[in-house]
């Protein structure tokens, strides 16, 4: 028999297969299935996925993914298009990088944390800025009243980017820093403060999440409009390129868009839209693919639903791959393999019964893993009602260690290979996002959509049908719409003191009057010119804080000549 003989040979035995298990499963349904369902008053539909997308009775091969089609839709871990994995070993080689996002009041206290962290088991630090940080206003900007140091550490000068991180070996520690708007200057102080320990740019390891796009979609903590800040970010992936080649560029950030209230099949989708948004700003900024998209990371949510949550995270791999080949041309195997920071829901996390928060945090942080993360943060059960207290954040570490280190799944390479349901899933959720990216696409892309309110308004629509779903009881949270109790609210809380603010100002002022206005003026109007032409703006503003120039002194100045972004209100 000749080959095209027996692979039509093959194809019909799997169609014939498939239509006797159709059969066998219509039977099993009517015969079996119905009368019981019928008895106890049970209907089939009220089984959803977070969407409201009815969940199948069973799954089986039919649902699986095809013989012929194995090799290009999961292929095996390691190998494109990355769906099982992007190392062919997975944990079995290195566990994920155990990450605990940290930082409140001062640049001193927030260091004290980090150190504490690192000595209960933390691989790597995940630095959190207050706003007026993250806005680019100094702490004695009247816009920063209120706020210094309350939902992060308020970093306005290099000398509190030294306090942060003293002590810490910046060469032997990967950092992550939850800064976008911002992004450029205090990546600028972090390279400032190696330098002075001695520890040159190329030594560094990190990320930068430096996402501008979900901050117009979804968070708010933008500052320019959207052109001239995504040229910001194609400097700093063309400066790293050269200068610091360990660094993590930017951190393509679902994780706000699924907090606001967005489906997985949106956060899939407008995540990897952004995503292209980016290639193709860096594309046109003369980088080459295979010499930046391997320094490209994601930052992904961690939902309930957990097979929904695990097969995201496959869809992602293999969405991204093949967008990256076939979609920008990229040849090396490391441009196309997505590779992402996890973040237990915030959102999920609830202020009655605030303990039942260790069991989401660990299923999400377990979904995680199974998933494939190659860093992970499991938020504190505390974080409804404060910033974590220090033993609320060692057990959330914990919660990580025990699956690491006593579940056992950390063993398996690709764990729940060869699930029907969570292909089936998978297929779904794909299908979605990409039906997002064409519609995104439709509009001009990411920035355009952003600009015509797409994305905010169907992440709205999202958010309000789950609201209505959990005010009709359909999606059960369990302490809020089910089990309540009357309960005392728990003691302990972490408070930041207001006397941090007061402190922070006064450490400003005498900064500012030890430093040379000369040096300060001089570097202002270098950083100026820059901006006004095209040149790469991060060695002028690596330059302006070597010279004490601050945060919002850099910001105020760029300002200057982009303009500040004024949101589209969508209804």
């Amino acid at each position: 028999m000749s080959e095209d003989k027996k692979a039509g040979q093959k194809a019909q035995d799997a169609a014939n297969f498939h239509a006797e298990l159709e059969q066998a499963k219509a039977k099993w349904e009517a015969d079996i299935l119905q009368p019981i369902l019928d008895k106890y008053g049970v209907r089939k539909e009220e089984f959803k996925l977070s969407d409201g997308e009815p969940i199948d009775l069973v799954y089986g091969p039919q649902d699986g993914v095809a013989p012929q089609d194995y090799a290009d839709t999961l292929g095996l871990p390691g190998q494109y298009p990355f769906t099982r994995g992007t190392q062919p070993t997975m944990y079995r080689g290195r566990l994920w990088t155990m990450r605990q996002y940290a930082g409140f009041g001062s640049a001193a206290e927030s260091n004290e944390r980090y150190r504490y962290l690192l000595k209960q088991g933390t691989t790597g630090l995940s630095v959190a800025f207050d706003l007026p940080t993250q806005m680019g206003f100094d702490s004695d900007s009247p816009r920063a009243d209120g706020e210094i140091g309350k939902v992060g550490v308020a970093i306005d000068t290099i000398a509190d980017m030294e306090v942060l991180f003293d002590q810490i070996p910046l060469d032997k520690v990967s950092t992550s820093m939850t800064i976008n708007s911002t992004a450029s200057i205090l990546l600028a102080l972090y390279i400032a403060v190696g330098e002075k320990k001695g520890i040159s740019a190329d030594k560094l390891r990190g990320t930068i999440q430096n996402d501008v796009l979900k901050e117009y979609i979804a968070r708010g903590t933008y500052i320019y409009p959207p052109r001239p800040s995504m040229r910001i970010i194609t400097d700093i992936f063309g400066f790293c390129q050269s200068d610091v080649p360990n660094w993590n560029t930017i951190s393509i950030s679902g994780y706000h868009i699924r907090e606001a209230g967005s489906t997985a099949a949106q956060e899939l989708g407008f995540t990897l839209a952004n995503g292209i948004a980016y290639v193709e700003a860096a594309m046109k900024a003369g980088l080459d693919i295979d010499e930046f998209a391997g320094r490209l990371s994601f930052f992904f949510n961690v939902h309930n639903n957990f097979l929904e949550e695990v097969a995201k995270f496959r869809v992602a791999r293999r969405m991204w791959a093949r967008l990256i080949k076939e979609r920008f041309g990229a040849k090396a195997a490391r441009s196309m393999q997505l590779r992402f920071h996890s973040q237990t829901a915030g959102s999920t996390l609830t202020a009655q019964q605030p303990q039942v928060n260790v069991v989401r945090v660990a299923l999400q942080a377990l979904a995680s893993v199974m998933g494939g993360t190659q860093s992970l943060h499991t938020n504190s059960w505390d974080e409804a009602l404060s910033l974590p207290a220090e033993d609320a954040v060692r057990l959330a570490l914990r919660t990580q260690q025990v699956i690491a280190y006593e579940s056992g799944v950390a063993d398996f390479i690709d764990p729940l290979a060869g699930s029907y349901a969570l292909e089936a899933i998978s297929a779904r959720l794909e299908e979605k996002a990409l039906d997002y990216i064409a519609r995104i696409d439709d509009l001009g892309g990411a920035p355009a959509a952003i600009e015509h309110g797409f994305q905010q308004s169907e992440i709205q629509e999202a958010a309000y049908q789950a609201q209505l779903r959990q005010e009709r009881g359909e999606d059960v949270i369990v302490g809020v719409n089910r089990f309540q109790t009357e309960s005392a609210p728990p003691t302990g809380l972490l408070r930041v003191d207001e006397e941090v603010g007061r402190l922070q100002i006064e450490r400003l002022r005498e900064f500012k009057a030890s430093r040379s206005m000369s040096q300060v003026d001089e570097a202002r109007a270098a950083l100026k010119k820059a901006a006004e032409g095209s040149d790469n703006l991060m060695p002028y503003i690596l330059d302006a804080v070597k010279k004490k120039v601050t945060l919002g002194e850099i910001s105020d100045t760029l300002r200057g000549v982009f303009g500040e972004y004024v949101e589209r209100v969508v209804l």
